[in-house]
């Protein structure tokens, strides 16, 4: 069983993990999404997904888009440009 079937996400509304924007109203979507991450048996394999892929856009183990960049900038911005539309990488 892959670590997506134990996602304590599973289920939930997916819009969550998506908000427009990161301040306001989306702010406080943003903190409820990381409030299910936070208690996910399977959270940091989420993270790794994202960043091995990367994944540019959401709530992902328990990080919003900014702190996924902070964290791990330079490896989210190459994957993400060898596997963006167009790329010869």
């Amino acid at each position: 069983m892959s670590w997506q079937h134990k996602a304590a996400c599973r289920g939930a509304n997916v819009e969550l993990f998506f908000p427009t924007g990161a301040t306001g109203p989306a702010a406080l979507q943003i903190a409820e999404a990381k409030q299910v991450c936070m208690g996910c048996s399977v959270r940091d394999d989420c993270l790794q997904w994202a960043v091995e892929l990367g994944v540019e856009h959401g709530v992902w183990g328990g990080l919003a888009e900014e702190e996924r960049i902070a964290l791990f900038g330079r490896t989210i911005r190459r994957r993400a440009s060898r596997n963006s539309p167009g790329s010869l990488r």
